[in-house]
Formats: structure tokens, sequence, C-alpha cells
């Protein structure tokens, strides 16, 4: 099968990065998709063990579509009956570039229509009743070519199910993979997020540390397909089993200002699993210091929403002046405060545009010395 995995854009090269290192080659990305060839084993483990990617997708077919006319006899060409079933609750996700067919809802209503009638051609049924598994349909028009494809995942891949409580302005779990993923840390390194809010950043960077897949706790829509082979989710499963590392690893430090967000962040953990793996603390970021050298801090500190500009201001530049003081660490924060790299103090090393959510944020990557060659 042809499979998609959508990610957020400026994390492309982390998502492939992990591609990699499961086994899947260099796969190419297209229009913020990364494209490769898979069977149902693939989609359980890449639901189970991706960290950046948003979803898994089934690719269904591919076709011109200049006009509605072309688009319904395309979509009523594809194989449905082979994923679908005569209760399968049918939703639609849909989502137009550069297309001349630009009005998403028409274009989902008229996918729909071409789906329901081939289903009821081919299984031989007058109604379908959709009162059984969710199946989500994707119609992605890219001018004039329309992608069909369906979601195994459901809910997004960011939802790993460790966070259930609130804090203020949540970084999603996919972007925060990706900071980690690509930044210096490694396991065994010197790690701190001093803006730890309610613990996404830390909990990634212990998943990671410990090659924990981020899914083993979920469950995915496939699974309730009847096209889909039984007991796949299980073997995916063991096997992301079989890579955790079990060693006694140096521990992580997270702390926040405020006691209520650390309250939550160690709960958040102690869900995950990795509560042991993470010191918390209640503390200002002005007081964090560190004995050790070439340690990796990664935190994503207030953009603005509820603190004047001068009060942001101060804070980021306290936040370069206690950097500054850590001997050849490494910083990498993620911010959409405008001011954030002037108030923080020295060049970046490299700066790269990310989306958490729907807000477009920048990277900042300050690189320490390496370690010394013994």
């Amino acid at each position: 099968m042809k499979l998609y995995i959508p990610v957020a854009a400026g994390v492309e090269a982390s998502v492939k990065r992990q591609l990699r290192q499961l086994g899947y080659g260099d796969c190419p990305a297209l229009q913020g998709r990364i494209c490769l060839e898979g069977d149902w084993q693939d989609v359980a483990r890449l639901n189970v063990c991706l960290r950046a990617g948003e979803r898994v997708l089934i690719g269904v077919g591919e076709f011109p579509s200049p006009d509605f006319d072309a688009l319904y006899d395309g979509v009523f060409r594809l194989p449905w009956e082979e994923y679908l079933s005569a209760h399968s609750m049918i939703l639609m996700d849909g989502k137009c570039v550069r297309s001349r067919l630009m009005a998403v809802k028409a274009t989902g209503g008229v996918v729909k229509k071409a789906i329901t009638e081939r289903l009821k051609q081919k299984l031989g049924v007058h109604t379908l009743d959709e009162r059984g598994e969710r199946v989500v349909v994707g119609v992605y028009l890219y001018e004039d070519t329309a992608y069909l494809t369906l979601d195994t995942s459901g809910d997004g891949l960011h939802k790993r199910g460790y966070r259930v409580r609130t804090y203020d302005a949540p970084l999603r779990e996919t972007t925060a993979a990706a900071m980690v993923e690509s930044s210096f840390f490694r396991a065994g390194k010197p790690f701190a997020d001093v803006f730890c809010g309610s613990g996404t950043i830390p909990i990634e960077a212990a998943l990671y540390m410990r090659n924990i897949a981020p899914g083993m706790a979920r469950d995915f829509d496939f699974t309730r397909w009847k096209c889909a082979p039984r007991g796949i989710l299980k073997l995916a499963r063991e096997e992301a089993k079989e890579g955790e590392i079990r060693t006694p690893l140096p521990r992580l430090f997270a702390s926040d200002i405020s006691s209520a967000a650390v309250e939550i962040a160690r709960f958040h953990a102690s869900r995950a699993g990795v509560e042991k793996d993470i010191v918390f603390r209640t503390q200002d970021m002005r007081k964090f210091t560190s004995p050790e050298t070439n340690g990796v801090l990664i935190c994503n500190p207030p953009y603005g929403e509820r603190m004047e500009n001068a009060d942001l201001m101060g804070l980021y530049r306290d936040f370069g002046n206690m950097y500054r003081a850590l001997p050849d660490w490494s910083c990498y924060f993620l911010s959409a405060y405008a001011n954030a790299a002037r108030a923080f103090g020295g060049r970046a090393d490299r700066m790269r545009r990310l989306w958490n959510a729907h807000l477009a944020c920048t990277l900042y990557s300050y690189f320490g010395k390496p370690p010394c060659k013994k």
C-alpha cells in the first residue's frame, strides 16, 4: 500500500530521520506529507512508533479532477469495498490547494456520495446505516489532482494518552518530540527544561532516551476495521517493547516557577511511565545552575499572551544570561515572541520556523562547545 504521513511544517527532517531508523530508507516528502510503501504491519508499527508525525494515512487512489464530474467518477472507480463495510461511519476531511475546486465542503459532499453509491452497488445493499466503525476519508486536492486517503490513526498521533490535565499554552507532543530529536540530547547527557509547564518536553525527552514508543498506551481506528489483519497492533507493541532501554540512566531535570504546573507535570510523567527518570522542582528559571558540562536545555518559554512586552523582554534577557553561565551547554527554545532572539542575546546558530498547533513559532538553537575527546 501507499502510505502518507502528514507532518507539521519544520519537522519533516526529524520524521524522515526516524523513518530511516525504523528501516524505511530515505522517504520523499510531498506537499507536507512523507510518502512510503508498506503493508498493514507497517501501518501498526508507524502508528505506535512515530514521535513527530501527525497521522498515518493509506492512499486509496489519485487521479485528475479538473471539475466535480471528474472528481465523482474518479472516486466511484476506487475499491472502497475493500476497506469499508455497510456499517462504516464515514467522516470527511478535506483540503484544497491551488485547485479549481476550492469549496471544501462541497467537495466532501461529492466524494461521500460517490463512495456510498459504490458501496451500495458492490455490497448489494440499499442503505448504509453508518452505525459501525469510524473511518475518516481524506480528499486532498492539489492543483488538478485528487488524492484520496483513509486515516488509520483516528485521533492525531500527538495524543499519546498521558496528558489529561491542561496548563497555560500547552506544547503539542509531536512538536516537543521533534525539538528533542533534532537537538544534541542523547541518553546519558545532562538535560534541563526550566519552563516545563505541564511536562511535555521532559516527558518526550524521557521517552526518547528510553526508546519507549509514544503510541504504546493508546488505540487506533484501523484496529476496528474488518480489512485490517487481527493482532497486528499487538505485534507492533511487542516489537517496540523489545527495543526499550531499561538500564539505569542519569535523570532529567524539569522545573517551573508555578507549583501547580510542576504538580501537573509530575502527574503526567507518572501516566507516561517515566516519573523515575525526571527530577521535578518548583523553581524560578533564573536560579538554575549545573556543575555538569555539555548539557542540553530544551524549553518552551512564555510567548506573551498574558505578559507585557517589557516583562517578556526582561524574562528572555535573564534566560539568556542564565544560559551563558552554564559551561558548554547547548540551548533550544521555541517562541512566537518577535523579540526573542534580541532579548536572549547572542547570535543563534540555527533558526527554524515551526508550527505549534496553529501558531507560527521559531525554534532557536544555540550550540555549546563539543565534548573534549578522551
